[in-house]
């Protein structure tokens, strides 16, 4: 079987979630006899346009040399980039069984190519416009919602990653339940594995006597990292000896510092913005906690990560997170867009370091379990059969293309 996967972001460029995604999947795809070729967007420094990672030939398009009028122009650019790829792709002779898009910014290119060639697509939904922004309050939002729908509508199965993915789906989209398939995210703890920092690198984050609490992910709003800062002093009035390391960078990057400066909480955060997988790891290792207080969370495939590093977790009660964590068991969860709550399960878990090393391993064995990139590969090639079991049995690549010119 060969499928052409479609993607926004693809490792060296990492914007979220997704890029982790759809490369782990990719790549254990290949060990259940499914070729993948991903089409996704160049990354600057990037040497080659085309590489093979692990088996999965990665095609990287360049972006045309127009400066976009704005966001969607741009996303429209990219799109008719990745048409024009798989277009020259085709005509030197390649061929795909299915195609496989992930989220609304490859709808367009995706649709294209589906009914150019007649072949079945399938649509991974990571997160809804509607849901990251608990509403849709502009024009660009309403049309990102849109295009949203009009994939899963192009769409033969839809795939997403929790049960609540599932609900927000059928609530905004009205689409029958027959048609979506929940496959959670996956981690891979070999990935995770690091030695320790040093305690001159550690210097760097906290002092010696500091326990760290670490959070990391994009700085948008529905991360909730505003939420970490209101939760702060209520933790150092506790244990006043703690760092909040925040690695990410985003648009609320002002907003957030500004935060901190009005708080008078700024020297016990330590703001890093970008940094790398190696440099994650380590950090995973020398936490004391991990936190993410989402307000918004199809899946927190970083909580998962957390948890296959063995660190501690809290998490809000909300979307996929509400999923991953059992509170008591493999982690703590906080009520949603509350300070207090969170404040107290972070104090739980710095007050309390064998029972948090307890709810530790208890996720690090549910991991290895539950959230292993060859299940998902198992699941997701299961879907592939039955979309293409359909797709033969049905008349529509042949009736299409049967009926008579105008």
């Amino acid at each position: 079987m060969r499928v052409l996967m479609f993607s926004w972001e693809y490792p060296p460029r990492v914007i979220g979630g997704l890029a982790r995604h759809v490369a782990e999947l990719s790549m254990a795809l290949q060990a259940e006899n499914t070729q993948v070729d991903v089409i996704t967007i160049d990354e600057e420094g990037t040497a080659a346009e085309a590489e093979i990672i692990h088996g999965v030939r990665v095609w990287r398009i360049r972006p045309y040399h127009l400066v976009p009028r704005d966001f969607i122009s741009g996303i429209l650019q990219y799109n008719l980039a990745m048409l024009e790829k798989t277009l020259a792709l085709v005509r030197q002779g390649e061929d795909y069984d299915l195609i496989h898009a992930h989220d609304w910014l490859a709808a367009y290119a995706a649709r294209a190519v589906k009914h150019a060639l007649k072949k079945p697509l399938v649509a991974t939904i990571h997160a809804t416009e509607y849901g990251r922004n608990r509403g849709l309050h502009t024009e660009e939002q309403r049309y990102i919602s849109d295009v949203e729908w009009w994939l899963t509508y192009e769409a033969w199965q839809v795939i997403c990653c929790s049960h609540y993915m599932r609900a927000e789906l059928q609530r905004i989209f009205h689409l029958p339940e027959d048609k979506i398939a929940v496959i959670p995210n996956g981690v891979d703890p070999q990935q995770l594995l690091t030695a320790p920092l040093t305690a001159a690198e550690r210097a760097q984050y906290a002092a010696a006597d500091e326990k760290i609490v670490f959070f990391i992910g994009r700085l948008v709003q529905e991360k909730g990292v505003h939420i970490l800062l209101e939760a702060v002093p209520h933790v150092l009035a506790a244990i006043p000896k703690t760092k909040f390391v925040i690695a990410g960078r985003g648009p609320a990057w002002d907003a957030l510092h500004r935060q901190a400066r009005k708080m008078g909480i700024e020297q016990h955060l330590y703001f890093t913005g970008y940094i790398d997988d190696a440099t994650r790891n380590k950090l995973y290792k020398a936490a004391a906690a991990a936190v993410f207080p989402s307000l918004y969370e199809p899946f927190g495939i970083v909580a998962l990560e957390a948890m296959a590093a063995s660190v501690p977790v809290v998490v809000s009660a909300t979307g996929g997170l509400a999923d991953i964590v059992d509170h008591g068991v493999t982690g703590l969860k906080c009520y949603p867009d509350n300070a207090l709550s969170l404040a107290e399960q972070l104090i739980t878990i710095l007050q309390k370091p064998r029972f948090a090393q307890q709810l530790a391993e208890q996720a690090r064995q549910k991991v290895h379990k539950e959230f292993a990139w060859q299940e998902i590969a198992k699941q997701t090639r299961s879907i592939y059969l039955k979309v293409l079991t359909d797709y033969q049995q049905s008349d529509w690549q042949t009736a299409a293309c049967t009926q008579p010119a105008k």
